[in-house]
């Protein structure tokens, strides 16, 4: 009887198997828009510790913004319940202070600014350098990009995001920071506000239609220079002198912002900025020194010796496509994430169904997932919780497709959904 018990309930689960195959073989795999590209599936269940599906999830891919959630591993792991938001050495007579990649300092989602209140207490600043490896773009990014929002400078102590907030509104042109070189002028023939800066200087232009009266509003990454131009900034907003110092002794880290502040909206809106500083600040946390490839390198020493193919990590982003990782290799971080940290505080970090990234879709179901985009990449991994309430951890990854990302999006959508529905 128990022989035959088993014998069933094994046939239910290989015909559960062989169909969502078919429904991927004979739908997902031959939609015009995935036709011809080249497409790798991981799917998984945790309680069972079985593989409901797999197809070329030993492939490698460029995952775009798929590489945050690796990014958001190593956060969790090393940053703590809040940010380092700078290290400080107070004297009688001067505040010696050192950037840490704290990326919410005077940023406009921000309200608490711990640092801020700190150096506000001092009539005598003065930052010291800090040992910083990185530059100013992560590898192989797209340097046209410099006047993008989505591709801010990095730095070891940003302000304001590293982005100029541009303000024009009626008779109304504002520029924050104030600093910075600023014109405008009007273009009646303009359908949308037009904000630029130039390539090798922080020289702003605004050009806008005076007959659309309404608020309009621009980001602009600005260059972060020296050490020295931050000074400067840093003068600029406390109204005060600021001076450089290479000043040594043992300072005391400052602890700011909790840490899930940030990486919500660096996995809902798809934050590179917050990634980037998100890996910056580990290390400046671990080391005293800022290195993303030292952090990379490490994470992959330690927490991810173990994962099924050895990924080529370059960014915190996902902005370079020097990035490959497998599906395979997405479910394993995921599944490791689902058994370390409570399940409702990792869904909320994620986008869910309906919000965020995926505001257009998986309306109605429980999806917890990061999307990724680049020309030609399509890419979603997370967690899906079927009408069952079975919860699978999946990785599609979608890459040289020559179609809209949007029917590729909605292609493996209509995938996820099937599973959700029967399972």
């Amino acid at each position: 009887m128990l022989c035959c018990l088993l014998l069933c309930l094994q046939s239910t689960v290989y015909a559960q198997y062989n169909e969502i195959k078919k429904w991927a073989e004979n739908e997902l795999l031959k939609t015009a828009a995935l036709r011809q590209a080249h497409t790798g599936i991981c799917i998984y269940e945790p309680a069972t510790g079985k593989y409901w599906y797999s197809y070329q999830d030993n492939r490698y891919f460029t995952p775009a913004s798929n590489t945050k959630i690796f990014t958001l591993y190593t956060g969790l792991r090393y940053l703590g319940d809040s940010l380092p938001a700078v290290r400080y050495l107070n004297t009688d007579s001067v505040l010696y202070v050192k950037g840490t990649g704290d990326p919410s300092f005077l940023h406009p989602d921000y309200s608490l600014q711990r640092v801020l209140e700190l150096l506000q207490t001092s009539k005598h600043i003065a930052v010291v350098p800090t040992v910083n490896e990185n530059k100013r773009f992560g590898p192989g990014w797209a340097w046209n990009d410099y006047a993008d929002y989505y591709q801010s400078e990095l730095n070891d102590w940003p302000m304001y995001g590293n982005v100029a907030h541009i303000r024009h509104h009626g008779d109304s042109n504002l520029i924050v920071p104030k600093q910075f070189g600023f014109s405008y002028k009007n273009d009646d023939t303009l359908k949308e506000l037009l904000a630029e800066r130039d390539e090798h200087s922080n020289q702003f232009s605004l050009t806008f239609n005076s007959r659309d009266k309404s608020l309009q509003e621009a980001e602009v990454p600005f260059i972060v220079g020296s050490t020295q131009d931050l000074a400067g900034r840093l003068a600029d907003t406390l109204h005060r002198p600021v001076s450089v110092s290479d000043k040594k002794g043992l300072f005391t880290m400052l602890n700011g912002i909790p840490a899930d502040s940030l990486f919500t909206p660096m996995m809902h809106r798809s934050d590179n900025f917050f990634a980037e500083q998100t890996l910056m600040m580990c290390a400046a946390r671990l080391w005293d020194t800022i290195s993303t490839s030292r952090m990379i390198d490490y994470m992959l020493h330690t927490y991810l010796s173990n994962l099924p193919d050895t990924p080529h990590w370059v960014d915190g982003s996902g902005l370079s496509r020097y990035n490959l990782f497998t599906p395979r290799d997405f479910v394993s971080v995921l599944t490791d994430m689902y058994k370390t940290y409570d399940h409702e505080r990792l869904y909320s970090i994620f986008p869910t169904g309906g919000k965020g990234t995926l505001k257009n879709y998986y309306k109605g179901l429980s999806v917890h997932a990061k999307t990724g985009t680049l020309s030609g990449c399509v890419a979603l991994s997370g967690y899906l919780i079927t009408s069952k309430k079975k919860t699978l951890v999946f990785s599609v990854l979608v890459n040289n497709h020559n179609n809209s990302g949007s029917n590729v999006r909605r292609a493996v959508e209509s995938f996820l959904t099937q599973i959700s529905e029967h399972y």
